[in-house]
């Protein structure tokens, strides 16, 4: 109502089509999602994962009973669309510390494990196959060997000592999804509870080179948020794109589109102003 009594003459009320908040729809630099805000250290739990990696297998949908007062659909069942995500586990292969700076969180060591897959050194190079070493991580691998891993562990020490963040270094095992990609995706999880760094840098440790089922992150009706890439969708106008409401029947040159696109001044079509182009896959 109040916006209707600001407004100079308008049948109806217009709210803005589309959220400013996802801006710009372009292409994601990244080929995956990224993790933006981790949950909150305790150290009154044991160490934990707090994310874990999956491919989109397909969608369904399911009814549930809705648990709502107030809704007209309270304790009445609904049809609803439901996303099916595969979850093979995931491989340990090290950890990175990181220490509090002004300008942010700051990496100062990295341990990696003694062996790394396949599908996981397949990461490290541009095309896999026209390679002709692939000794990614030879040089490394023998540091475990020399005068008894002394620098593996004195990486280990000094993310014991000075660092108040850590993140294990996981890959998929992209193999188990029955794709054409062989090259598996790593991504860093970060690692909370325990009572001290030590602990947690020791739990992280002792599961190198051992999967970890997403049933020990996540707990069956667990509440989760989702990062992912979108698919994308191609050259679309408006009405497809942001939702927008088609123009009346005897419009001069087409009806799918915004008839106003900005007042005379500022002499510019304004960011937030919704035109038509190509939405390529994006964060979301």
């Amino acid at each position: 109502e109040s916006l209707a009594k600001n407004m100079s003459h308008r049948k109806f009320e217009a709210p803005r089509h589309g959220s400013l908040g996802f801006l710009p729809r372009k292409r994601a630099k990244r080929s995956r999602g990224k993790v933006k805000s981790w949950p909150k250290d305790t150290t009154d739990k044991e160490p934990h994962f707090t994310a874990f990696a999956g491919y989109k297998a397909g969608m369904t949908h399911i009814t549930r009973e809705v648990d709502k007062p107030g809704s007209k659909a309270h304790k009445k069942e609904v049809c609803e669309a439901v996303t099916i995500i595969e979850t093979p586990p995931m491989m340990v292969v090290g950890m990175v510390g990181y220490i509090e700076t002004p300008r942010g969180l700051r990496s100062i060591a990295t341990v990696w494990a003694q062996h790394l897959s396949e599908e996981c050194r397949r990461r490290f190079y541009k095309n896999w196959h026209r390679s002709k070493s692939k000794r990614a991580f030879a040089k490394y691998e023998a540091k475990y060997t020399e005068a008894d891993g002394a620098a593996i562990q004195a990486a280990t020490d000094k993310i014991v000592e000075h660092c108040t963040v850590l993140r294990a270094i996981c890959h998929t095992q992209i193999k188990k999804i029955g794709l054409r990609q062989q090259k598996a995706h790593i991504m860093e999880i970060q690692i909370n509870g325990g009572k001290n760094m030590a602990e947690k840098v020791q739990w992280v440790k002792d599961k190198f080179e051992k999967p970890v089922a997403v049933s020990t992150v996540f707990e069956d009706n667990e509440m989760i948020d989702t990062m992912a890439i979108t698919k994308g969708k191609g050259f679309e106008g408006v009405v497809t794109r942001w939702g927008v409401t088609r123009l009346p029947r005897k419009t001069h040159k087409g009806l799918r589109k915004v008839a106003c696109i900005g007042s005379w001044h500022p002499s510019r079509v304004s960011y937030t102003c919704l035109l038509y182009t190509s939405p390529s896959p994006r964060d979301s």
